[in-house]
């Protein structure tokens, strides 16, 4: 929320906007769905895609659950795109991925 200003970060905003005394609690919460903090407990390869103009998942976001990530990992980077990514650029690069597995 300090980051962007896009929901679903503004709807937490509304919502301490009214719910005074909450924060901790709701960051509390939060905290169990942020994904930087699932990747140290990964048990298989990943392949990650960031968009660098994303206002809904900031790319430092993207990076944080990436450098934690415990296993073999590939990080696809769009500088130009938003939230939409690498679109049917990165479906080449999720069919490619899925090959190496086989």
């Amino acid at each position: 929320m300090e980051i962007t200003d896009q929901d679903p970060y503004r709807e937490i905003v509304r919502f301490l906007s009214t719910q005074h005394g909450a924060a901790e609690q709701v960051f509390r919460t939060l905290s169990y769905f942020a994904g930087m903090n699932f990747a140290a407990r990964a048990h298989t390869r990943a392949l990650y895609s960031v968009a660098l103009m994303d206002a809904v998942c900031p790319p430092s976001t993207v990076f944080a659950a990436y450098d934690h990530w415990a296993r073999p990992k590939e990080i696809q980077v769009n500088p130009w795109n938003n939230h939409e990514g690498g679109s049917a650029t990165q479906v080449g690069v999720q069919l490619r991925a899925l090959r190496e597995l086989s």
